[in-house]
Formats: structure tokens, C-alpha cells, sequence
């Protein structure tokens, strides 16, 4: 999986978690072409068993990403910024649906779509250093891809419009306080801590992992009672996986239990 090209972006694998790396100097901002292969490389993942969850970082130690360049807006062409936040909204809406736990480790500015990026991943770890807005409303623009969304699901409505409205710009220590991350960390420490992570969703059965997101992220739009009877029926079919019953198993028998993914 390894050799694969993806543009503007690295790939390594580190047991059972995909590392991504946003490699585009010096702000590692996103171009169409690494939206369309960022859509790829989630899709190439979601069809690896042996993978249980992405880490999502930032290449160097001052960018997680500064979002699009805004130079592709200019000259105002309607095609082009069409275009743009069609592979935005692909991408992303791609990386939310990962059948794993997605985290984002924000090593520095994660700046309009590079705050988009962390957003649609399932969990955030800060390096102290760490910057975040969606400033789009100061250049005559929106956040399109989730960002209007997303944001007040984690912080709530008032602090999504002062980060979108007023275009308030974060720190990780408020971050923390508002619910936009779940964890700061040290300057260069955001990738091991969210290894760290990582390691512990290996613990866990990746179908019920599936499974359990897919209901957390139903209760976005669904009533109470629509999900319900989805949340037993999804346990139910969970009996027709081996992981179960090799989960249960390795409990009674006082042994790890080694996971299939089948």
C-alpha cells in the first residue's frame, strides 16, 4: 500500500493504523488533485481489513494545513470554485465515513479547510503550538466543506459563530475547553499521542468499531427512536462475524483476543 502515489500526501502503515501525512510546503494547503486522492486513499483503506484506524497530520512543525489557496479564487471563476468545493466536500465527507476511527493530530495552523479536515475526522489531539479558524467570511467566502456543520456539533452554536461569524481564531488551551479537540499535547508530540490512540482501537473489534460510528454519527440527523431499533439490529448482526465471537471467547478465556476484521 505503501508505494502507492497519492498527490500531496504520504502514506505509511504502522501496524493496524494508516498514517497520513498533508505534504504540500509550506502551508500544506489542498489542491483538486490531493482532495481526489485523499477521496482514493480512504477508499483503498475502508477495503483493508488489516487496517483499524488513520492518523491524520500535517508535514513540518508550523502546519497542520492552511486550508485551499486562495489564489484559485482570484479571479472570481465560478467553474473553478465549483469545482473546488465539489473535491472538498467528496473528500472529506469520504474521510468521516472511514469505517475506523479517524484522528487528526493538528501539529500547528489548521486554518478553513485544513480545520475542515481535523473536523471530519473522529477525534482531534492539539500540540500546544497549535492554531485553528475557519476565516472564510473575512475573504468573502463560506467554509463548504462541513465546517458550518460540523463545528457546532462539537462546540455549539455560540462558539461556531464566533469562530465563523466573527472569524475568532483558537488556541489549543480553548480548543480544549470548548470541545473542539479532546487533547493537547506538547510541541512534536501529536503524532506519537495519537499512535498511542491508535493502539488502543486495536484492542477493540473493528466490525463493532464500524458499527458503533455508524450510530454515533446517525445521531447527527436522526430522531432518538429512529435509531434505536437500528443500534439492536446492528447488534444482532454483529453475530455473524467471527470477531465476535472470538471477542467473547478470549474474554471468558483470560486472553487477548485477536481480531479478524471478518
Amino acid at each position: 500500500m505503501n508505494s502507492v502515489n497519492y498527490t500531496n500526501l504520504k502514506l505509511e502503515t504502522i501496524g493496524h493504523t494508516a498514517v497520513v501525512t498533508i505534504a504540500n510546503p509550506p502551508a500544506n494547503t489542498w489542491t483538486g488533485d490531493a482532495l481526489r486522492d485523499l477521496t482514493r486513499l480512504v477508499k483503498t483503506l475502508n477495503a483493508d481489513d488489516n487496517i483499524y484506524s488513520m492518523v491524520v497530520t500535517g508535514e513540518g512543525e508550523k502546519f497542520f494545513s492552511a486550508g485551499a489557496d486562495l489564489k484559485l479564487f482570484a479571479d472570481g471563476d465560478k467553474v473553478v470554485a465549483r469545482e473546488m468545493a465539489r473535491r472538498f466536500g467528496e473528500a472529506f465527507e469520504t474521510l468521516s465515513s472511514f469505517r475506523g476511527v479517524s484522528i487528526a493530530a493538528i501539529n500547528g495552523y489548521a486554518m478553513g479547510g485544513g480545520l475542515e479536515c481535523a473536523l471530519a475526522c473522529d477525534l482531534r489531539i492539539a500540540e500546544e503550538h497549535a492554531q485553528l479558524a475557519l476565516p472564510e467570511a473575512a475573504v468573502g467566502l463560506l467554509p463548504c466543506a462541513g465546517g458550518t456543520q460540523n463545528l457546532p456539533w462539537l462546540v455549539g452554536e455560540g462558539w461556531a459563530k464566533r469562530m465563523i461569524l466573527c472569524g475568532e481564531r483558537v488556541n489549543a488551551e480553548t480548543a480544549l475547553r470548548i470541545g473542539l479537540v479532546e487533547e493537547v499535547v506538547k510541541k512534536g508530540e501529536g503524532r506519537q499521542r495519537a499512535l498511542a490512540l491508535a493502539a488502543q482501537v486495536d484492542k477493540q473489534s473493528p466490525s463493532s468499531v464500524t458499527a458503533c460510528k455508524k450510530l454515533i454519527q446517525g445521531a447527527r440527523a436522526n430522531p432518538l427512536a429512529t435509531l434505536l431499533p437500528v443500534e439492536r439490529e446492528l447488534f444482532l448482526d454483529l453475530f455473524d462475524t467471527q470477531d465476535q465471537k472470538e471477542g467473547v471467547n478470549a474474554f471468558l478465556q483470560k486472553r487477548p483476543a485477536q481480531w479478524s476484521n471478518q
